[in-house]
């Protein structure tokens, strides 16, 4: 299939860097199959899997809200020139349901075989938690599905995605054995990862940490006065050496836990969304990396 549009995210296995527009090769006579995502960080996993052989472009720009977006004309008309769209699932893209239907393209939904975790509380309690890209291990899955879609797109170029993939799930392998083995010697109390929203269900479950938050899933309004006391009950009982918030949101709520309870502010952690090529976390390696040193750092008292 032709496709006109310049690439966003495309990005060679070996530059890592995913960048606003623009890819490794492009212009109106590239002639490589669009791979069209619904947000950045399957953008830049995907280009990873894809090498030059495929443009990837996402939706959503870096440092955009993805739980609410709504898509533009100029979205429609990348979709229905797109060979393959990826969306995450488990509820993330409430849009994307109207979206597809205005393209004949088929879609990949990447977090297909993930164990999902239900959301324990709030108007969502019993859904899947969406944000099964905070593990490692679960990201491994999505380059797994991706392999597969990629092939069915471009068969003869099945080897090199099965290759990058290959090299790709090491590095997220490498990134989940540091920070469990560098959380091991904490004491079972203190292996607790409190946030503002609960996000880090999955990447607490695979590294043996607790998990708790002031919120279950962003919303407009600020935290309940009961949400704040909870988490600072939580804190300290278990004597939680830190605390952190989200890039995204507000982290008075937290700074009230801190005051309250004396834990440290951990710092800033990401998770809906990449940076640009010029910001902290512009890759979804940066970004995994980032939040597992700040995590291990702030909670064994380690120089991050």
């Amino acid at each position: 299939m032709a496709n006109l549009f310049k690439a966003v995210c495309g990005l060679a296995a070996s530059a890592l860097v995913l960048t606003a527009c623009g890819g490794p090769a492009g212009g109106a006579d590239d002639k490589r199959p669009v791979v069209l995502t619904t947000f950045t960080v399957l953008a830049d996993v995907a280009a990873n899997v894809a090498g030059d052989k495929l443009k990837v472009e996402s939706i959503t720009k870096p440092g955009a809200e993805i739980h609410g977006y709504e898509p533009t004309p100029d979205d429609i008309k990348k979709a229905a020139k797109a060979d393959l769209i990826l969306d995450n699932g488990l509820n993330l893209e409430a849009w994307f349901a109207r979206f597809v239907k205005e393209s004949d393209a088929p879609h990949k939904v990447v977090s297909e075989g993930v164990q999902p975790i239900a959301i324990g509380e709030d108007s969502y309690q019993g859904k899947p938690n969406p944000h099964a890209w905070m593990s490692p291990k679960n990201v491994g899955i999505y380059v797994d599905n991706m392999v597969k879609a990629f092939s069915e797109v471009s068969a003869g170029d099945a080897a090199v995605f099965k290759a990058n993939g290959d090299a790709y799930k090491a590095k997220l392998q490498a990134v989940q054995d540091e920070m469990t083995g560098a959380l091991s010697g904490l004491p079972k109390n203190e292996r607790a990862l409190v946030t503002c929203e609960g996000a880090f269900s999955y990447l607490a479950r695979d590294s043996g940490l607790t998990e708790r938050y002031i919120w279950a899933v962003n919303a407009e309004q600020q935290a309940t006065p009961q949400q704040i006391t909870r988490a600072i009950g939580f804190v300290k009982e278990n004597k939680v050496p830190a605390v952190f918030c989200e890039s995204t949101v507000s982290d008075a709520p937290m700074r009230q836990v801190v005051s309250a309870t004396g834990a440290a502010f951990g710092g800033v952690l990401y998770v809906d969304s990449l940076s640009g090529p010029e910001g902290p976390v512009p890759t979804y390696l940066d970004l995994i990396r980032h939040d597992a040193k700040t995590i291990v750092a702030a909670l064994t008292g380690a120089k991050p």
